[in-house]
């Protein structure tokens, strides 16, 4: 298998260097400052374990490859936000023998939220859904720090919306020899709800910084009752904290990573590098607009999907905003009793 990795940022970067390492063929592809990087310097990847360079095929564009190859897997590693031009763009890319991409070959939502696998499965005929447990960071262009450790990550993989199949356990097997533990599961959906009343907490450390302490810790978990209580409304159900805990266990510990920088959550990392644009539409909007669906208020989701969008619009700072002032957005859009 080849593995094509369509955006390789903080996890398609830390996945595509950790197969590069274990023998495996990867192509990244990336665009603007980061693109020029790699290109010109490769891949910076430090780990606990060292730091290496790759020097890997990267591209912007699907044309630049030419037609496809029979064997190739498509990693969809983009923020959802780009999640529907990635498909687009790829899906009607010939594949060597005959055919397109969304005709033939396997396409792997690699991703945080749950709508990706909806956008892909309109046009690829085999989606796959990925719970991504993998802490990195991507920060300066051609450069990515990934702590975890003696697992780089954990990712639990199934065919969407739900089964298992002989080609998830075959990119399963070629995850296993690269230091990432691939469970395959055949209701991967629910771990990636799972996942996704984690995430909530996205845009309070973005928007509040990193040590928000007491009061950010209990604005995270009115927003994730908020969840819970959205998705037992809509009968979807979502791997609980212990059950996550258990399946992590030893295998993933964050550990040292000399010379990189301190890193934060997806969302953060959006707004440190000033791209304009946050995932919090699939994060806690997805939480809105279940509720909006399902009779559930939200208010405490609303505020912070609102705030991130802000922020990310407005290139601010990440962190730059008191916790105490998240909260009482939060609160004015709470309905009084």
């Amino acid at each position: 298998m080849r593995y094509v990795m369509i955006g390789a940022g903080a996890v398609g970067a830390a996945v595509g260097g950790r197969l590069a390492e274990a023998g495996q063929e990867v192509v990244l592809v990336a665009r603007g400052a980061h693109y020029e990087a790699l290109r010109a310097q490769g891949l910076r990847l430090s780990t606990p374990d060292g730091v290496r360079t790759h020097r890997l095929p990267v591209v912007q564009h699907p044309d630049e490859l030419g037609e496809l190859r029979a064997d190739d897997v498509l990693f969809l590693a983009v923020k959802t936000q780009d999640s529907e031009a990635a498909v687009e763009a790829w899906g009607s890319c010939r594949v060597v023998g005959g055919g397109t991409a969304a005709e033939r070959l396997p396409l792997v939502c690699a991703q945080n939220g749950v709508e990706s696998e909806r956008i892909a499965l309109r046009r690829f005929r085999q989606v796959y859904g990925m719970c991504v447990w993998l802490p990195a960071t991507f920060v300066e262009p051609g450069v990515v720090s990934a702590a975890g450790a003696p697992y780089t990550g954990i990712l639990h993989l199934g065919r969407y919306p739900q089964g298992v199949d002989g080609t998830a356990h075959r990119i399963a097997a070629g995850l296993e020899t690269a230091k990432l533990r691939a469970p395959v599961v055949p209701d991967v959906m629910r771990w990636k709800y799972g996942k996704l009343l984690a995430n909530l907490a996205n845009a309070v450390e973005a928007v509040g910084g990193q040590a928000t302490g007491s009061a950010g810790a209990a604005l995270v978990q009115r927003a994730r009752a908020e969840g819970e209580a959205v998705l037992a409304a809509a009968g979807i159900a979502a791997v609980g904290s212990q059950e996550q805990q258990e399946a992590r266990g030893d295998l993933m510990r964050l550990e040292p990573v000399e010379g990189a920088p301190q890193g934060g959550s997806s969302s953060w990392q959006s707004l440190a590098r000033g791209t304009g644009r946050i995932e919090a539409d699939y994060l806690n909007g997805e939480i809105v607009l279940l509720g909006r669906m399902h009779g559930v208020r939200t208010p405490v989701n609303e505020a912070l999907q609102h705030a991130a969008n802000a922020f990310a619009r407005e290139q601010r700072r990440p962190g730059s905003m008191p916790v105490s002032e998240l909260t009482a957005l939060a609160d004015q859009m709470t309905p009084q009793e």
